[in-house]
């Protein structure tokens, strides 16, 4: 999946010279947490958070505006910006968010922005690629770590005309020889399903419950 499917494209900015004051405004009638700082060529030069701004003012009891709050917005702004392209993999995205401690990030094509993803953007598609957003049912398999396993499991399911949501694979930590298949299949009774897997040889580690026959 690309940074373009997943991105906002209508991305609230401001100028380095508006005021902190204007910053809060916006943050609150537009239910945001962050605003990339543009130029007059609508290159990004700085981010702001919503904490930026609140660590602006001196105190949360004091009902005065303080003058902080005319301060201009490039005196509390982030800067370098990380920023991505639309044609990046979601996925990579996911590693710079995880790598840097970031909750955000402008998108940028040929250096003017395009964009803006938040991690609530990635959480929600993570969601969709696992298919947790869909009644289903998940099986866990445990197989050996070889070419061509996935084919060969997958056939299974296609004895039963059973619809695969989402396919997830990582590796098995006490074995490297062995590798985790996660299936998403989409019916609420995977019992079939599983009893032909454990026909075909593959052991199942979910649902591997109580009364279940290994």
């Amino acid at each position: 999946m690309l940074v373009e499917e997943i991105m906002k494209i209508d991305v609230i900015t401001m100028a380095p010279s508006e005021t902190i004051g204007k910053a809060l405004q916006l943050l609150n009638d537009h239910h945001i947490r962050h605003l990339p700082i543009v130029d007059d060529e609508n290159q990004v030069i700085g981010i702001v958070s919503d904490r930026d701004v609140r660590d602006a003012r001196p105190s949360i009891f004091d009902d005065s505006e303080p003058e902080e709050f005319e301060n201009e917005i490039q005196t509390i702004m982030s800067h370098p910006v990380i920023t991505v392209h639309p044609l990046d993999f979601v996925e990579e995205v996911a590693s710079i968010f995880y790598e840097h401690e970031i909750a955000c990030v402008p998108v940028t094509k040929e250096d003017k922005l395009v964009g803006i993803i938040t991690e609530k953007d990635m959480l929600y598609t993570l969601i969709q690629l696992t298919g947790t957003n869909v009644q289903s049912s998940q099986i866990e398999i445990k197989v050996k770590n070889i070419p061509g396993i996935l084919p060969k499991v997958t056939q299974v399911f296609g004895k039963r005309k059973v619809n695969i949501s989402s396919v997830l694979i990582y590796p098995y930590k006490p074995d490297s020889s062995y590798k985790i298949l996660v299936f998403r299949i989409q019916t609420m009774n995977p019992m079939p399903t599983i009893e032909d897997l454990k026909e075909a040889g593959y052991e199942v580690l979910w649902p591997n419950m109580p009364g279940m026959s290994s």
